[in-house]
Formats: structure tokens, C-alpha cells, sequence
């Protein structure tokens, strides 16, 4: 996990000492998240600052340092996160001679095929999960980009006379003196959603890049222009139009295959790597393909709760014992997980409802102690339909879509006619009947 922060003005007057100290102001609020190495880029010219706290994970040299700039010296980058499949784009472009690189670093790898292939290319053959802010010197315009699914935040708006982005809204926050507005349609949905969700922000007139996109500055007063480059609906799609041709045992052997390279490619670390372990089918099975590929035993790690109805501890520990693991575990006790609450605002830029907060954070404070990477079994149950849910919601269409559409129609529009308030009360009367 790493740090990124910027700000671009139209000021002509901002010199380039008035920038350092904007981004540096910034990427002091990052230290959390970059504690082994920072660095700063301003063009005075024109009156951009970037800034970068990195957590060294790939290439530990001065290589891998950020800002970073091109071997062709037209793009300068700040990157977090990582590419997983740089190996493989880095020997893409060296077989065409495209390759001028000091380091190994994956971010040097990004930003060669950038310059080879152009942005669009390079998003699309890039798997990785990554946030940055890429500037043209050429073009003299601005990049922002996010992974596909979003698991790197990226915030921006606008402060003053200028665009700031960075990875956490209390970098932004650096440079207004006062909190901006809440958004009041963050809040309603966040109310239906548990979390504000991109392209919406908690504070009004703030925005997030959406996950699979890439929204382009060509001046720091004027509306980017938004770019998608990649849609999970779009991908589903096109999953169901061509389905992989196959038994189900060459189904279940290609699936394989492709976690396998999955887990492989994100265990690639100059540093500790290590697993979450809960004990549930995808965290033991992402922490079975890790130990699969690795010669000593995986550093696993779980938390325990003394309350029985809440503790997989024990499962957990039953799979590190079949699997020869380095197992660790902490058991909560009720003052460490209220000693966290205080630290939630801190922790979370806008209100996030996961009822996980508490026990992540220690897990993680946790494994910190031992490794730098843990990989974890997070979107396995969305991706597999593990859920009670998805199984209840299968069940019921297979009866739904029995019923000719004409008269699912007009049951819709009973159902909507009634109204929300009106089968609430309906609901409630029927829970106090019983």
C-alpha cells in the first residue's frame, strides 16, 4: 500500500516552493501508508506538484523510487499498488525492443508500456490492482486512473483555484482550512448501501475515479473527460455470449489453472508475503494455492473471539494444521476491539459500515509484525455465489421465470401500486400478529 497526492493550479504566481509545501502537506498525511520511502515532483511551469509515500514491495533499490519518470521523459507517474503481470509485459517489450528500463520495478514497467503502446493499451493489458496520476509533459495534461474493480481509492476536487487528488480525502483536507460540505446524497447512499459508492463522495463537490476507468485533465479548472476501459457487467456479458467449451472436470482443471497463476502472480514480493486466514472455504483455499507454490511453510494469521457464536478461530487453525502453515492468531478481548473505535475516523475517510473494521484492523496490525503482503479470501463469495443469498435468489427465479411475462408484469405493478410505506405496515402488522 502506497501513498499518491497532487495539486495543478492555474495560478501563475504559485512558485515552485508554494507547490512543495502543498504536496508535501499532503503527503505528510499519507505517512500510514508509505513508511519506507517519499518523494516530490513539481514543474513550476506548469504549476503542478506531484507527491508519493511508498511501501517498498517491488524493487527495494532508488529504481523503484517515485516520482518516476519515463525512459523517453515525456510521462512522470505516481503509482499504488501493484502489476501483477510485469514479468510478463516486460518480456512483451523487450522482445520488440521497446525496453529501457534502470530498475525492475513494476511500476517502470507500466510506465515503459505507456510510452510503447499508449495509455488505452497498456490499461488493457495490465492485471493488477492500482491507483495513479500520470502527467503528460508533452500534452501538459493529467491522468487518473483506477483498477478494475476499484481496490485502490483515488479521490480529487476541487481546492481553491486548483485540482488536488490523493488517495485518502485527509490529504486533500491538508490543503482546505476549513471541512468541506457533506454531500447529502453520499449520505442517503450510504444509508442504502453501507458505503458511499464511486463516482460519489461523503464531501460535496468531491468525486472518485470509478474502478475500470480513467478520467483525463486537460486543465485544472475545465471537466475531465471520463474513459472506461473496463466493465464487469460488459465482461459478464461477454462470459455468458461464449462460454469456455469443456466437461465439468476440464471446467474444474482450467479454473484451477487459473487461480493457481492467480495466487502465484500476487505472492511475486521482494518482501514477506503472508495470508488471512478465517478458515472458510476461500481464504483456506487461496492459502492452500500459496503454500502449493512456496518451499517453506505460509505465514497465516487469524483472529479469534472468545464468544462462541462468533469465533471461526478454531477452523481456522484445523486448516493451518492440514496445511503445515506458520499459523498465528490473536484472540480479542472487548477492551482491544472499544480501544479501536476511537481510531475508526482516522482509519476511514468517509462512513463505512463493514461490521469486519475492528478485527481487520488487528489481524493486520497483526501480521504487520511479520510480513509486509497478506493476501486474504475477500470477493471469493461474491465471485463463487457463496452466500445464503445468492442461493435463496437462484431458487426463487428458477420459480419466477415460470410465470408468462405478461402476468409478471402486472404483478409488478400491484406490487409498486401499493406503495413502499403501505407493505412496510403490512409487514410490521404481520410481525406483531405472531
Amino acid at each position: 500500500m502506497c501513498g499518491i497526492s497532487g495539486f495543478w493550479t492555474r495560478e501563475a504566481d504559485r512558485s515552485a516552493e508554494a507547490l512543495t509545501r502543498c504536496v508535501e502537506a499532503m503527503t505528510d498525511r499519507l505517512v500510514h501508508r508509505g513508511p519506507d520511502d517519499h518523494g516530490t515532483w513539481i514543474d513550476a511551469s506548469a504549476s503542478i506538484a506531484l507527491g508519493q509515500r511508498r511501501l517498498s514491495i517491488v524493487d527495494l533499490s532508488p529504481a523503484g523510487h517515485q516520482p518516476m519518470h519515463s525512459a523517453s521523459g515525456r510521462y512522470v507517474i505516481v503509482f499504488n499498488g501493484e502489476i501483477y503481470n510485469h514479468r510478463e509485459l516486460r518480456a512483451q517489450l523487450d522482445a520488440r525492443a521497446l525496453l529501457k528500463l534502470r530498475g525492475h520495478s513494476d511500476t517502470e514497467v507500466l510506465l515503459a508500456a505507456i510510452d510503447a503502446w499508449g495509455l488505452d493499451a497498456a490499461l488493457v493489458a495490465t492485471v493488477g490492482m492500482f491507483a495513479f496520476a500520470l502527467w503528460d509533459r508533452q500534452d501538459r495534461r493529467l491522468t487518473l486512473a483506477r483498477d478494475r474493480l476499484g481496490e485502490k481509492p483515488l479521490y480529487y476536487g476541487r481546492v481553491g483555484a486548483g485540482l488536488a487528488f490523493a488517495s485518502e480525502l485527509k490529504a486533500i483536507r491538508a490543503l482546505t482550512p476549513t471541512a468541506p460540505a457533506v454531500d447529502d446524497d453520499a449520505v442517503v447512499l450510504f444509508l442504502r448501501h453501507g458505503y458511499v459508492p464511486a463516482p460519489f463522495c461523503i464531501y460535496r463537490g468531491f468525486r472518485k475515479i470509478e474502478p475500470g476507468c480513467y478520467e483525463t485533465f486537460q486543465a485544472p479548472d475545465r471537466p475531465p473527460t471520463a474513459t472506461r476501459y473496463w466493465s464487469a457487467l460488459e465482461a459478464a456479458r461477454r462470459g455468458l455470449a461464449t462460454p469456455l467449451p469443456g466437461s465439468e472436470e476440464e471446467l474444474t482443471e482450467r479454473l484451477d489453472q487459473l487461480l493457481r497463476a492467480s495466487v502465484r502472480g500476487q505472492m511475486v514480493a521482494d518482501v514477506p508475503v503472508g495470508a488471512f486466514l478465517s478458515g472458510g472455504i476461500d481464504s483456506s483455499t487461496v492459502t492452500a494455492l500459496m503454500q502449493a507454490e512456496s518451499a517453506r511453510p505460509v505465514r497465516t494469521f487469524s483472529i479469534g473471539f472468545h464468544e462462541d457464536q462468533y469465533n471461526e478461530a478454531h477452523h481456522a487453525a484445523e486448516v493451518a494444521r492440514h496445511l503445515h502453515t506458520d499459523h498465528t492468531e490473536l484472540y480479542v478481548t472487548a477492551q482491544q476491539a472499544l480501544d479501536v473505535i476511537p481510531r475508526l475516523p482516522a482509519m476511514y475517510d468517509e462512513p463505512f459500515s463493514d461490521s469486519s473494521q475492528m478485527p481487520t484492523h488487528l489481524v493486520c496490525a497483526m501480521a504487520r509484525r511479520h510480513v509486509t503482503v497478506a493476501l486474504s479470501g475477500d470477493g471469493g463469495d461474491e465471485l463463487f455465489g457463496g452466500y445464503n443469498r445468492y442461493l435463496v435468489g437462484e431458487a426463487a427465479w428458477r420459480r419466477l421465470r415460470r410465470i408468462p411475462p405478461t402476468i409478471g408484469a402486472l404483478a409488478a405493478a400491484v406490487i409498486d401500486g401499493v406503495g413502499e410505506t403501505r407493505w412496510n405496515r403490512l409487514a410490521a402488522n404481520a410481525s406483531a400478529m405472531r
